[in-house]
């Protein structure tokens, strides 16, 4: 893309990447304050971003329907290298990982308390060998649990939804292992093994881990194995596994975490009184699309999380007709108003959004923000069995 078509497209108020075929930007430690988001090419391959650097050390603690990828959100807090970053839609913590990885505080919002939880756990600092020794000490009293027969008193403490989606050696595991969590340090960690365990030991299909409809309780053909694959019946091999993967990568971003300061709030962005920050980056619920609530139920349910469903913005529940749209655009000018309160006259708000209604020029209206570059990004992936084009619009505004 030539100079002169470039200086056309941001003059018409055009801007967007170079073709697809073109070369993809990944010398992502050479972005500087001078480098011009224009000449990036942002739509990646598997390629030319394979799934093990997306998911890197933490930022695969927990799988996260709808996370954006930590390379993007390390290319804009290297050209606007803030002091303090604030994402008030923080879901699993992405954008905090990197600021921290990158030596800048930040600060993270999120209405569900499972998502603080996973914020925290990628976020905090530990004592490695405590860390693992306690990890090997819970599994070792589980199995010993397990051994011992079955504990009848653990089924009289399954609610409804646990009954229903797992097998009883399945939830008498999972109940066991939550029961023995409280003698540990390192609680917040062993929750989240729980809970990454309790997702895939649900009699769901292997290929339907989002969003399972029903419990799958004879053998079914698997269109992610392509052969017939029998129901789950077991959590122990998950906890096993996924406690040696939680370390590992703990010990991973251990290698890469500074002392910058984390803060993360457990509220509605609406309505939090946000610290001083100096930028803004998010990828902010979509509008009927992700039930951020239900994504995770597994997890409310076994660690007695308080679900704050109805306060979620964009839920699908509430729909995505033209009232939803209104409703939606009103909460987000909310919550976007209240986190420019923190910001200072020019501060920078990078928004990553799939806008496939285009209400996002809308929502900078009534902000009154400058709307300083805009692209729409080819998500060459796949989510689930997705199979048609996906984009996401990178959107920068300043504060007037």
């Amino acid at each position: 893309m030539t100079t002169q078509v470039i200086y056309t497209r941001r003059r018409l108020g055009i801007t967007g990447n170079p073709p697809y075929d073109g070369e993809p930007f990944t010398q992502f430690s050479a972005v500087t304050p001078e480098t011009k988001l224009e000449d990036l090419n942002l739509n990646w391959r598997e390629m030319d971003l394979p799934e093990r650097e997306r998911t890197k050390h933490v930022h695969r603690l927990h799988p996260y329907l709808g996370k954006f990828i930590p390379q993007l959100v390390e290319i804009f807090l290297r050209k606007y290298r803030p002091t303090v970053v604030c994402d008030p839609f923080c879901g699993s913590g992405t954008a905090l990982v990197e600021a921290n990885a990158l030596g800048i505080e930040a600060v993270g919002c999120d209405i569900s308390p499972f998502n603080c939880l996973l914020s925290r756990v990628k976020t905090a600092s530990y004592d490695l060998p405590v860390l693992e020794a306690e990890l090997h000490d819970i599994l070792k009293r589980l199995r010993e649990r397990i051994k011992g027969g079955p504990q009848l008193y653990l089924e009289e403490m399954a609610s409804d939804y646990l009954r229903t989606w797992y097998t009883p050696r399945a939830r008498r595991e999972l109940l066991a292992y939550r029961e023995l969590i409280d003698r540990y340090r390192y609680q917040d960690v062993m929750r989240v093994i729980l809970s990454r365990a309790a997702r895939s030991a649900r009699l769901a299909p292997h290929y339907e881990l989002d969003f399972p409809k029903v419990p799958v309780m004879e053998p079914y053909y698997c269109y992610k194995h392509r052969r017939i694959c029998q129901p789950t019946q077991q959590a122990l091999k998950f906890l096993q596994r996924y406690s040696l993967d939680t370390l590992r990568r703990i010990q991973e971003f251990a290698a890469l975490k500074t002392e910058a300061k984390v803060m993360i709030l457990l509220g509605d962005a609406r309505e939090v009184e946000f610290p001083p920050c100096d930028m803004v980056i998010t990828s902010p619920p979509y509008v009927g699309l992700i039930d951020y609530h239900e994504q995770h139920r597994y997890a409310f349910e076994l660690l007695g999380l308080e679900e704050r469903r109805e306060a979620e913005i964009g839920a699908p529940w509430k729909g995505n007709s033209e009232r939803g749209v209104r409703e939606y655009i009103d909460d987000m000018v909310a919550a976007f108003r209240n986190v420019m309160r923190a910001l200072p006259k020019d501060g920078v708000m990078v928004v990553i959004i799939h806008d496939r209604r285009n209400i996002y020029d809308a929502i900078a209206e009534q902000l009154k923000v400058r709307t300083e570059y805009r692209l729409k990004r080819h998500v060459n992936r796949r989510t689930g069995r997705r199979a048609d084009d996906f984009f996401e619009d990178v959107i920068v505004w300043r504060k007037s």
